[in-house]
């Protein structure tokens, strides 16, 4: 038996093998759809009513998740630094592609998104990488959706995974005086020094070349970050336009970097011809940039030789953020040493070490406003009324 519906509605028929035929008409085209009971087709007569109206095209209902996907990762290339898109790949081809890349973009619904969330966390995978499989979805479907590839974004109606962010770790002043101390002779001893003083990333310290440097000015600018792509090494933009800035060197810093470059040249000349010049500030042996690998192994050998807490590299900018401000530095002035976009991420980043200056805060305040203790005599002047002032003489009637 079959049912049809009105015009422009599309049509729900049941074939002789049991299954529930769909079908609606795009762009003068018939699109169908098979199910097993007829409330699904319903649903998806509902679903593509909708998309129609919010302007689906019958080529945009016959492409998969897979093709539109790759077709979105090329045209992200260029609204999207490197490594954000090399992230974008790997979790496409991963985690998206093999569980939803044969479904069709118009018959992609939460369902089966959010299957793949419960599917990927069950498997042992991180909280944080289905965080960041949901991330690229969402956005993925909300370009097709602008296309008129689907009438709505089906990422929107799912509910995403929480996860914990790692929890910062500092040194204390007088941890970071011993990790200096220990690091003292090294090849990093400059290379750690400038990490906390300047709360530079990691990649923006291995990204330095001697050109960046103002000697006379004492200052130092930060114009690229070197990271590892699945292609090697390569030099990228600043993580935001905030990250391209100019910061502040102490006089001790210029002296290390004079030192630095010194004992730079030396080594190159000991190596000869197999030095190969890139003008970097911490290049690796043969001055070509360095592999972030082998800072960290040296970092986390010299942590473990100095006995001090196992922390990340990254740990070593949260350190310099937090010095300067128990050290009074204005919280403006961390931001941009920081290269923060807005000082509001430096302050709920650093919230912290706000109670302390909180209890300071209010100290002072106390300090300033309390009454001092004046003399009796001085007391009766200030409780005196106009009346009791006698006039100037040349006031006088």
């Amino acid at each position: 038996m079959s049912k049809k519906r009105g015009q422009g509605e599309g049509s729900i028929n049941k074939r002789k093998n049991g299954l529930w035929a769909a079908q609606i008409t795009v762009q003068s085209r018939r699109v169908s759809k098979y199910f097993k009971s007829q409330s699904e087709c319903r649903e998806w007569l509902r679903k593509m009513r909708t998309q129609i109206d919010n302007g689906l095209t019958f080529s945009g209902a016959q492409i998969s998740v897979s093709v539109f996907l790759n077709e979105w990762l090329v045209l992200s290339e260029t609204s999207v630094r490197p490594k954000t898109i090399d992230q974008y790949r790997k979790i496409v081809r991963l985690h998206i592609t093999p569980d939803l890349g044969m479904i069709k973009m118009k018959d992609l619904n939460p369902r089966q998104i959010q299957a793949l969330y419960s599917k990927k966390l069950e498997s042992g995978l991180s909280p944080r990488t289905v965080v960041l499989i949901h991330a690229v979805l969402r956005r993925a479907l909300s370009h097709a959706l602008r296309l008129g590839m689907i009438g709505s974004n089906p990422a929107l109606a799912v509910i995403r995974p929480k996860f914990k962010r790692k929890e910062m770790k500092t040194l204390s002043d007088s941890q970071v005086r011993i990790l200096l101390s220990f690091a003292e002779g090294g090849r990093f001893e400059v290379l750690f020094w400038i990490a906390v003083t300047t709360g530079l990333r990691q990649g923006e310290l291995l990204g330095l070349k001697w050109s960046d440097v103002d000697w006379t000015g004492r200052r130092i600018g930060i114009q690229r970050q070197l990271q590892r792509l699945s292609g090697g090494l390569v030099f990228s933009e600043p993580k935001s336009a905030a990250g391209r800035r100019v910061i502040a060197l102490g006089v001790t810093t210029v002296e290390k970097l004079r030192k630095h470059q010194d004992l730079q040249f030396m080594e190159s000349q000991m190596v000869g011809s197999s030095w190969k010049e890139n003008d970097m500030i911490f290049p690796s042996s043969t001055g070509t940039p360095m592999d972030p690998s082998n800072l960290y192994h040296n970092f986390k050998r010299l942590l473990i030789k100095a006995e001090l807490p196992d922390v990340r590299f990254h740990d070593l900018r949260h350190t310099a953020a937090t010095l300067m401000l128990q050290q009074g530095v204005h919280p403006k002035v961390v931001q941009e040493r920081l290269g923060h976009s807005d000082i509001s991420l430096t302050l709920n980043t650093y919230s912290h070490v706000l109670p302390g200056m909180q209890d300071e805060a209010a100290g002072k305040l106390d300090e300033l406003l309390t009454p001092i203790n004046v003399s009796n005599d001085l007391k009766k002047l200030e409780k005196r009324t106009p009346a009791d002032v006698p006039l100037p003489e040349k006031f006088r009637p």
